[in-house]
């Protein structure tokens, strides 16, 4: 699988990644937490964070199956299915789900390692 690419707001996140660690961004403003990784708060406009590291848990907010590969490298993995998890820590975060998928149900982090980079995932259950 392809590496995803980094830049100087996503590479501790996905350094997190690779120590089994999920470092997310709160705002030095307004205290919100927030994910993707940016340069500035989408809710308050403030330019200085924090990382904070969060145990990733959540609910699954939603999901689809994915019937068609987006590249040839996953085109040994369908179906799979794609969620996003609103975690107790606050923001929304988009990820495959291993196993079954329910609305609402407690969703906890996985992680995959694809040789130099590691991907978040979930599942559910505790």
């Amino acid at each position: 699988m392809t590496a995803p690419a980094r830049d100087g707001d996503s590479a501790s996140f996905w350094d997190g990644l690779r120590g089994r660690r999920i470092l997310l961004q709160r705002c030095a403003a307004c205290g919100r937490t927030r994910f993707p990784p940016m340069p500035g708060c989408p809710y308050c406009g403030g330019a200085d964070h924090e990382e904070i590291e969060v145990d990733g848990v959540g609910r699954l907010y939603s999901w689809v199956r994915v019937h068609r590969a987006l590249t040839p490298e996953t085109n040994g993995d369908l179906p799979y299915n794609v969620g996003v998890v609103e975690l107790e820590a606050g923001p929304r975060v988009l990820a495959r789900f291993d196993g079954q998928t329910v609305i609402g149900a407690l969703a906890t982090p996985t992680f995959a390692d694809h040789g130099d980079w590691t991907e978040l995932r979930y599942r559910v259950g505790p």
